[in-house]
């Protein structure tokens, strides 16, 4: 056993017991993250201002750990997921999902390659999750067609882009935080396609895994939308004299309906509407216009001993041979996205129903906390799917709008007259950074004004863009790396590690590095496993006298390997409801694919810098 190094001092200890706490609270989430992020970062400010830190040149004071607020890499992840609003409720990509929906129909098997292939290419200049929305329902819709099973395709799909994410310094937040932080570290600013290539020699391996084998080993699951037929119905029940609801109120036949009876109205005579008091009396004659199931309309009319027709076919019963209809009627989905007007509300605050006018049959939710009870109370979250009903114009009014992530039967993806606009002002930021004409956080600056001022954007979408959860996780952990680094802590774990790998020829050390940061980033947010890996990969490298820059790789390579756990990445949890999936399928889909992509990285990067 080698030896280890000595105790550092008790700023040190306190920063990496910290660390440590952090790092549970986010992967337990026992609190809002955003709470776990402030009161981490309450203690920080407390603990170094009751408690100053003087080492030399490496003081410390309490109002440095509010610097991330300001940070470049914050700013340029900012504005990117603003730009990437836009590219989203503009529908500018929308060329890609037609071209790839006609495919479909065509060749299946080349069309998955196609569309892994699109959606990996896409995801290294844009943030992830707009390709996620774009793709998502064009495959959902191919698999109410019958072509394909969602479940074999959504995984593959979504896993695709994070893979294409690695490619380039703006693929994803992770990438720009690693950057900026060890540039201020003081090792050189990688440019846009600096580590393009072993990221393109793993992510080949990656899609051929995901095109070949990853579909035959997912199991058949099905998801919410499983059947696009209506699951309520509107009806009349025709009162009569000898039925059981004449002569009494309208709060007495709700009793005698079990409380379950929603009256939509009340009709008498030729063209008169009672108000739904809860005195008035039903006469012979009255009809009662109600919406539910086929199973309660049933039995509706049989408590109140009334008469069930189709709303419009007064002269028939319904009857196997005249079935309950509703031609008008569509169902679909909507999936609660981080950044959608339903995360952290209920329906009932939203006024949904009156709203839109559509009826929520259910709440589908991943993992075992299912939500029970009333619908409309229930608290969304990110990831939740919500089963709808309602008339088909109001269904695709509602994906025409572009503010909700629909899932239908149609391919249909909502276009503006401003998607061409704002596609040029992205391609243009994107080309500029990449050409090395602007930094892109000048670039992505630029592009936000510019699409605000050209009305590609307005401010409710730069609200809805920006979400609280992602700007105190990398403003924690920002302030996390900080004390590890200045305090020597981080010094102190790079020690530690080199110590025990000390066997290891150094593409070894890499090698394990990247591995821990996997392991790590499938619990615990990847920007966080990204900021505070930055400082001891660096550490690590000094140690080993060895480049800065394929260690720091390393760390940025293994937090971006999300790929075991739906709970790794935002996009893992949106695939996860609407597929339909199990908390295991993205285990035995996703542990195979970080193990290839960590040994293809593993062995690109030890060839390219020579390890």
């Amino acid at each position: 056993m080698p030896a280890l190094p000595a105790l550092p001092d008790p700023h040190a200890i306190a920063a990496m017991i910290l660390v440590v706490a952090a790092l549970v609270l986010f992967a337990t989430e026992r609190l809002a993250i955003e709470t776990s992020c402030l009161l981490v970062l309450g203690i920080l400010v407390l603990g170094f201002q009751v408690f100053p830190y003087e080492n030399g040149g490496a003081a410390i004071r309490a109002s440095d750990f509010f610097s991330g607020f300001g940070h470049e890499a914050l700013v340029t992840v900012c504005c990117l997921m603003v730009m990437g609003q836009a590219l989203e409720s503009t529908g500018a990509l929308k060329p890609v999902a037609t071209v790839l929906a006609r495919a479909w129909a065509a060749r299946p098997m080349l069309s998955l390659l196609l569309t892994l292939i699109a959606g990996a290419v896409l995801s290294a200049f844009v943030n992830n999750t707009p390709i996620v929305v774009l793709l998502l329902p064009t495959l959902v819709s191919i698999s109410l067609g019958g072509n394909v099973r969602a479940s074999s395709v959504l995984i593959p799909m979504g896993f695709a882009t994070l893979i294409g994410g690695m490619a380039t310094t703006v693929g994803t937040s992770t990438n720009l935080l690693v950057v900026g932080v060890a540039a201020d570290l003081g090792m050189r600013r990688m440019e846009m396609f600096d580590f393009a290539l072993p990221a393109v020699i793993a992510g080949s391996v990656g899609i051929l895994y995901l095109w070949l084998i990853a579909p035959r080993i997912l199991p058949d699951r099905t998801p919410p939308l499983k059947d696009t037929s209506p699951r309520v119905f509107e009806a009349l029940l025709y009162i009569e004299k000898d039925s059981a609801a004449s002569g009494k109120t309208l709060a007495e036949v709700r009793k005698l309906a079990g409380e379950k009876l929603r009256i939509l109205g009340i009709e008498r005579g030729e063209g008169l509407t009672l108000a739904r008091l809860p005195s008035v009396t039903f006469q012979p004659g009255d009809r009662l216009r109600v919406r539910d199931t086929p199973e309660n309309l049933k039995e509706f009319e049989r408590a109140l001993g009334a008469k069930l027709h189709n709303v419009g076919e007064e002269m028939h019963l319904v009857s196997e041979e005249h079935p309950l209809s509703a031609p008008d009627q569509q169902i679909a989905e909507i999936v609660v996205t981080e950044n959608s007007v339903l995360q952290g509300r209920t329906l009932s605050e939203l006024r949904f129903s009156d709203r839109y006018n559509l009826v929520v049959l259910a709440i589908h939710r991943a993992g075992p906390g299912a939500p029970s009870g009333d619908l409309s109370e229930i608290r969304l979250v990110s990831g939740d799917v919500l089963l709808l009903q309602g008339a088909k114009e109001r269904i695709a009014e509602l994906k025409r709008g572009g503010y909700l992530l629909v899932l239908d039967a149609t391919m249909d993806v909502p276009q503006t007259k401003k998607a061409p606009l704002a596609l040029l002002i992205m391609t243009t930021v994107i080309a500029l950074a990449a050409l090395g004409i602007l930094p892109i956080l000048v670039g992505a600056v630029a592009g936000v004004v510019i699409m605000l001022l050209t009305r590609c954007l307005d401010w409710e979408d730069v609200g809805a863009a920006l979400s609280i959860q992602v700007i105190m996780i990398i403003v924690t952990s920002l302030a996390l790396g900080m004390a590890l680094m200045r305090t020597g802590a981080a010094e102190y774990v790079a020690q530690i590690y080199v110590a025990l790998a000390s066997g290891l020829p150094p593409a070894g050390v890499l090698s394990g590095l990247m591995l821990v940061m996997a392991a790590l980033t499938n619990v615990v947010s990847n920007n966080a496993a990204a900021v505070i890996g930055t400082p001891i990969a660096i550490g690590v490298a000094r140690q080993l006298d060895a480049p800065l820059e394929p260690y720091v790789l390393a760390v940025l390579f293994g937090a971006n390997l999300s790929f075991a756990t739906p709970m790794a990445y935002q996009t893992n949890l949106l695939i996860y409801s609407a597929g339909g999936y199990r908390f295991s399928d993205f285990i035995r889909a996703g542990v195979p694919l970080m193990i290839l992509m960590w040994l293809a990285l593993s062995v690109a990067l030890a060839l390219l810098y020579r390890l």
